[in-house]
C-alpha cells in the first residue's frame, strides 16, 4: 500500500469521524426550553455557558433558536427579605430558570415613592413585583409597563381569576392588553394582642374608627404609652392603602378626623413590619396590618388575631408586571410565568402566609397542607367591603402621603401632647362630650394653608389634592414647599388648641 493511499485512507477516517460528532450534537443545538434538564457547570475562572432557546412572538409563536447567555433578573419590589430568600432559591432551583438560563436574581426593596424616578434613573429593572395596585397603577400611567404576552405568560395568566370579591386581579390597558397581574390576594384590616387588650382593659376594636377612640387613647394619657401601631405612609403601601380605605369609608372630613385621632393614639413607625412586630410582642394591642402580617403574627402569637373591619375594607390583587426597561425581556416573562404558577407554592411557607392568586396552587402537595388559607380564600368572596375607587385613590395617593408625613408625623410629639390633654380633660368631666366632639373635629379636619405655588389661601379638600398631586407630577420640588407649608400650618392649629385647653384646665 502505497503512503499516498494511507494518507488518503487516514484523512478520510478523520473526516468521517467529524460528522459522526455533528450529527449526534445536532439535535441539542435545536432543543427548545422544555427539554432543557440540566444545570451548567461552572469551576473557578470559568463562564456559565449560553444556551439555545426560540424566541416568542407576540402572538405566540416560535421562531428560530438563539443563543441566550447567562442571565441576571433585576426585581424592583416591596415584599419582605423571606419573600426574597424563598423566591430565589426555590426559582433557580426550577426548570424553567434553567431552561432560560437565569443564574441569579437581584432585589431591590425601594420605597414606593421613589420607584418611578429610580426604574428611569437606573434603565435595567426587569420586572416589577409586590406593592399594591395603585403603586403598579402609577407605573402603568408613567408608561414603565409592558404588555404581558406569548404563550408561556399567556397560559399561565390565564389561570389567574379575573376578578375576586369585585377587585379586577389585572389591568387591562386600551388597547385590551394585559400590563399586570396579581400574583397574590391580600384583605386589610388590623390585629389584636388579647393579652395587652386585657391587661388594660380595652375594648376590642371592630372598626377603623375604634383606632381613633378616646377608649384606645387611655394608657397613653395615663402612662404616656400608645396602644395602636401604624406606619408611614411614604414608607409603606399597604399602609397607604388602609388609609385610603379609611378616607373612601368615612368620606374626606371625617377620614381625616379618623386618621388624624388614630395616629394620635399611635406608635409611628417607619415601615409595616415593624408596626407589625408591636402587636405580636405586646408593644401595642392593636396594629393595622395588611391580612398576611396578620396571618403571620397569629402564628407566632396565640394571643393574637386579624380582625376584618366588616363592611370597611377591600379585596387587593398584589401585582407583578414586566417593565419597559427590561433587558431581559424573555426570561423576565419566563419568570413572571413560574411566579404565577409553580412559585405560587411560596405563598404557603409558614414565614409567609399570604393567599395565593392562582386557585390551582391549592391542589398542589403544599396546597392541601395550608387548608386554614384555603378556608380564607374560599371566604374572600362574600367579604362585604365598600365599593373603592382605585383611581380616585391614585389621583390623591402622592398628595396624600405628603399631607400625613407633614402633619402627622413629623409632628408626632406635639399631636399626642395636644391629643393627651385633650383626652385627661374628658376623662376628668372638665368638658362635656359635645365639646370633646367639637375639639376632635378640629384637631383632624382638613387644614387651610397659604399655597406656595399660588400664594392663595386654600383648604387641603380632595380636589385640591388632585391639583397638587398634578403640580408636583410637573415639578417635584414643589413637593418639599407643600409639606413645609402642610407643616406650618398643622403646627399652628395644634398649638392654638393646645393652647384653649391649658385655659379650661
Amino acid at each position: 500500500m502505497s503512503s499516498i493511499f494511507k494518507t488518503r485512507l487516514v484523512l478520510g477516517l478523520i473526516v468521517l469521524a467529524f460528522l459522526i460528532i455533528a450529527l449526534l450534537a445536532a439535535p441539542t443545538l435545536f432543543r427548545g426550553p422544555q427539554e432543557t434538564t440540566t444545570t451548567p457547570v461552572v469551576t473557578p475562572g470559568t463562564t456559565t455557558p449560553t444556551v439555545t432557546l426560540p424566541t416568542e412572538t407576540p402572538s405566540g409563536t416560535e421562531t428560530t433558536p438563539v443563543q441566550v447567555p447567562p442571565v441576571t433578573l433585576r426585581v424592583i419590589t416591596r415584599h419582605p427579605g423571606e419573600i426574597q430568600v424563598a423566591t430565589k432559591e426555590a426559582f433557580l432551583k426550577s426548570e424553567i430558570a434553567r431552561a432560560y438560563n437565569i443564574v441569579n436574581i437581584e432585589f431591590y426593596s425601594l420605597d414606593p415613592v421613589v420607584w418611578v424616578s429610580s426604574i428611569k434613573r437606573r434603565g435595567d429593572f426587569d420586572v416589577a413585583w409586590g406593592g399594591g395596585p395603585t403603586l403598579f397603577d402609577t407605573l402603568y400611567e408613567n408608561k414603565l409597563l409592558a404588555p404581558l404576552e406569548g404563550r408561556l405568560l399567556s397560559e399561565a395568566i390565564a389561570q389567574i381569576p379575573d376578578t375576586l370579591a369585585g377587585t379586577s386581579m389585572k389591568r387591562v390597558g386600551p388597547d385590551g392588553k394585559i400590563y399586570w397581574v396579581a400574583a397574590s390576594v391580600a384583605s386589610f384590616g388590623f390585629t389584636v394582642n388579647y393579652d395587652v387588650i386585657r391587661k388594660f382593659n380595652l375594648p376590642v376594636p371592630s372598626k377603623w374608627s375604634d383606632l381613633a377612640s378616646p377608649e384606645l387613647g387611655r394608657p397613653l394619657a395615663r402612662e404616656l404609652r400608645p396602644m395602636v401601631s401604624i406606619a408611614d405612609p411614604t414608607r409603606s403601601t399597604s399602609h397607604t392603602r388602609m388609609y385610603e380605605i379609611i378616607l373612601q369609608a368615612y368620606g374626606w372630613d371625617l377620614g381625616w378626623v379618623n386618621l388624624t385621632l388614630m395616629a394620635a393614639n399611635s406608635l409611628i413607625e417607619g415601615g409595616s413590619t415593624e408596626a407589625r412586630d408591636n402587636v405580636k410582642e405586646g408593644k401595642v394591642a392593636v396594629a393595622i396590618t395588611i391580612d398576611f402580617f396578620g396571618y403571620t403574627v397569629m402564628k407566632a402569637n396565640p394571643a393574637t388575631e386579624y380582625i376584618i373591619p366588616e363592611g370597611e375594607t377591600i379585596v387587593n390583587g398584589d401585582p407583578i408586571a414586566l417593565l419597559t426597561t427590561s433587558r431581559n425581556v424573555e426570561a423576565a416573562k419566563a419568570f413572571i410565568a413560574w411566579v404565577l404558577t409553580e412559585g405560587q407554592k411560596i405563598w404557603f411557607r409558614e414565614d409567609i402566609n399570604r393567599l395565593p392568586a392562582n386557585p390551582k396552587s391549592f391542589e398542589t402537595p403544599e396546597g392541601v397542607q395550608r387548608t386554614d388559607l384555603k378556608a380564607v380564600y374560599e371566604k374572600l368572596a362574600d367579604i362585604r367591603g365598600i365599593n373603592f375607587d382605585d383611581d380616585r385613590a391614585l389621583k390623591i395617593e402622592r398628595a396624600m402621603q405628603a399631607y400625613f408625613k407633614a402633619t402627622l408625623v413629623d409632628l408626632d410629639s406635639l399631636l399626642k401632647e395636644v391629643w393627651r390633654k385633650l383626652l385627661m380633660l374628658y376623662f376628668a368631666g372638665k368638658i362635656s362630650e359635645a365639646q370633646f366632639r367639637e375639639y376632635c373635629r378640629r384637631l383632624g379636619e382638613p387644614l387651610t394653608y397659604v399655597d406656595p405655588l399660588t400664594k392663595n389661601v386654600v383648604k387641603f379638600t380632595e380636589d385640591d389634592a388632585m391639583r397638587v398631586v398634578n403640580a408636583i407630577s410637573k415639578d417635584a420640588r414643589l413637593e418639599d414647599s407643600y409639606i413645609r407649608a402642610w407643616r406650618a400650618a398643622a403646627e399652628d392649629r395644634y398649638r392654638g388648641i393646645m393652647g384653649e385647653l391649658g385655659r379650661l384646665g
